[in-house]
């Protein structure tokens, strides 16, 4: 059976009430298996289980139920056949150092090796879970040779010290359960019922294993939302959800379409959006709630004015006695509450965050800017002189820095046979002065554009093959940052106070109940709920991101915008900016997909113009419509289109 399951329709509620009913029927717990995508979940879903068992226990036979992700799950069947244990699963730690031994051992210039090796490690997953053939993959980090060499040698390493990381657990339990028909038959004998929570999520290699193990029976009851599929990056894939029925034909389906969360006005809202999508079950939400407050769509000249707004529905959603634990500020991207954290910051709000958000001081591109400023400042440190005296590159040598402060004197004296060489020192001890002249603001902007950094950032990111506009973003954000500040030292003042605001947020994030508005991730924030929600930032190139250009990512990109307008119960508040960063800013296409589906404006549908006020569907064919306006007393012919584009038209 397949559950589609809305958001805010009680899915987990499904889930533990089938199991009870299982036990009720004669099943033996111990043949029941429930599966889940976190830990977290897993024991929230078991306790549940376990309150509704006692609550109910009727007839229902004694036992366990087995509860637990798909790791937990596939490497028990592994420690029965290989006899391994937790000690066999490689730490995050040693990982890392592996995979930096092998980068130093090939001889790799790479600023930026913590994100380097992320990007590696999320290549090499996803090889192993969709089993592609290394011969014929093309790396998103570095030349193929290279990466390679890194994941050949990397995965020797590892069977050397027979070690395993995560995706290995599902590649060899895969293995295991396709070469050996006599411990698959154990374990199909043993999970002879298997219910999955959120499907959505899963991936190939999953669910190939899971498909194994359901035979010969099938008796698979799988429970998820398929416009709530948002872990692509992950390796989820929403297709097979969507294929479901026809891999399994005589399945029934069943529709959880009423949301028990979101007041009228948000799940109409959320519903015209994920019309827009093409793959996907047709579905229609209802809310249980009536109609509370509209959707407020807002847009502010700047970041500062969106900034300001957002503390002010704070202080008054405060002032209507709704705890600040119960508003949500949502991001596209983790490094976008930095903004706001400031703010709270300043007017003493409290607050905690979801997601770890990278300090942007200790960026390796900040790092560099905060060498040449210290340089500026006085400073002859040669570990800091070594730093940045090639970044740009002058094709300096560092043997001719020998002693442990720098004398520029004696550095030009070096090269005193290579007057070029010395034109170069002279033309750094000059950009040192000027610097030591200016403001934060405008010496990164001299760094930037007098010293040839933002030229440097641009071959960096080819070597690379990264996208130069996501190395000169931090830069430009980094430059945003300092502009309130007259003095270096103010500056540095304010990077110590957010260095300690974020570990003092680290420290929290284990704790329950603090009172504090919520800053988040629209990938986090999935299966949460608050009566106020703030969609900052709702702008093309930040959602959908700028990096989404196919059909398919620009579908996940409007699961994971609906993902977080239904986390709202009762306010939802959606802002976006005209202009960020010095550049001109649209707002998001998906504004105006949620406030206006062209196919509701039949004849006599009562609508708003931002300009022509209130009016009256006449007529309407494909892509326009024939409105009368009161207000103008006189029909005019609609552009549906642009009108959603521009948020610009409302049904009344």
């Amino acid at each position: 059976m397949m559950v589609l399951a809305g958001p805010g329709s009680g899915k987990t509620a499904v889930i533990t009430r089938r199991v009870l009913e299982l036990t009720k029927q004669g099943v033996a717990p111990g043949n029941i298996l429930v599966i889940t995508f976190t830990k977290a979940a897993a024991t929230e879903m078991q306790e549940r289980y376990e309150r509704l068992q006692q609550e109910e226990a009727g007839n229902a036979p004694s036992g366990r139920v087995n509860f637990g992700t798909f790791h937990a799950v596939f490497f028990k069947i592994l420690k029965y056949a290989y006899h391994w244990d937790a000690s066999n699963i490689i730490r995050e730690e040693a990982s890392n150092q592996l995979l930096s031994d092998l980068i130093r051992k090939l001889d790799m210039e790479i600023e930026d090796e913590r994100e380097f090796i992320d990007g590696i490690r999320s290549e090499i997953s996803k090889i192993k879970s969709e089993r592609i053939d290394i011969n014929t993959y093309y790396s998103m980090n570095c030349p193929e040779e290279q990466f390679q060499r890194i994941y050949l040698e990397y995965t020797n390493k590892m069977r050397q010290q027979r070690l395993i990381d995560f995706d290995d657990i599902l590649l060899y339990t895969y293995e295991l359960l396709t070469k050996r028909s006599e411990i698959l038959k154990l374990w199909q004998e043993k999970y002879q019922y298997i219910l999955i929570d959120e499907f959505q999520d899963i991936n190939r290699i999953q669910y190939d294993i899971i498909r194994l193990l359901a035979l010969p029976q099938n008796n698979l009851f799988i429970v998820g939302d398929d416009d709530q599929s948002i872990y692509q990056f992950r390796g989820a894939r929403p297709e097979i959800m969507l294929n479901f029925p026809k891999d399994y034909p005589t399945a029934q389906q069943v529709l959880l379409n009423y949301n028990y969360r979101s007041q009228k006005e948000i799940v109409t809202a959320a519903g015209r959006l994920i019309g827009n999508n093409e793959k996907r079950f047709a579905k229609e939400i209802l809310a249980t709630k009536p109609a509370g407050a509209p959707v407020f769509t807002e847009k502010f000249p700047t970041q500062e004015e969106e900034g300001e707004r957002i503390i002010e529905l704070i202080r008054k959603y405060k002032a209507r006695e709704i705890p600040y634990k119960e508003m949500a500020v949502l991001f596209r991207t983790n490094t976008q509450a930095r903004r706001v954290m400031g703010k709270l910051l300043s007017y003493n709000i409290p607050f905690q965050m979801r997601d770890v958000v990278p300090n942007l001081f200790d960026h390796w591109i900040a790092k560099n800017i905060i060498t040449y400023i210290k340089l500026a400042m006085g400073s002859r440190d040669r570990g800091l002189m070594l730093q940045i005296m090639n970044r740009p590159n002058r094709y300096l040598a560092r043997e001719t820095l020998q002693e442990p402060t720098v004398d520029f004197n004696k550095w030009k004296w070096l090269y005193r046979d290579r007057d070029w060489m010395v034109e170069r020192i002279d033309k750094l001890e000059y950009d040192l002065e000027v610097l030591a002249k200016t403001n934060p603001y405008a010496a990164i902007n001299y760094i930037r554009r007098g010293i040839g950094y933002d030229e440097y950032l641009q071959q960096y990111a080819e070597y690379r093959r990264m996208k130069p506009e996501d190395l000169l973003e931090i830069v430009t954000e980094l430059q945003e940052s300092a502009r309130d500040f007259e003095t270096f030292e103010e500056w540095f003042a304010y990077m110590e106070e957010y260095k300690r605001e974020l570990e003092r947020q680290k420290e929290q994030r284990e704790q329950r109940n603090i009172d504090g508005v919520m800053l988040a991730t629209m990938h986090s924030s999935k299966g949460l709920e608050y009566e106020v929600v703030i969609l900052p930032d709702v702008n093309e190139g930040i959602i959908p991101y700028k990096r989404a250009v196919s059909p398919e990512e620009l579908e996940e990109e409007r699961r994971m915008y609906y993902v977080a307008m239904t986390r709202a119960k009762q306010y939802l508040h959606v802002f976006s900016v005209m202009r960020l960063h010095g550049k001109e800013m649209e707002m998001s296409r998906y504004v105006g997909e949620m406030s206006l589906a062209p196919e509701e404006l039949l004849p006599g549908t009562h609508v708003s113009h931002v300009s022509f006020g209130k009016g009256i569907v006449i007529a309407r064919d494909k892509d326009r419509a024939r409105i009368y306006f009161s207000s103008l007393d006189e029909e005019k012919l609609i552009h549906l289109e642009a009108c959603r584009k521009n948020n610009v038209l409302k049904i009344e």
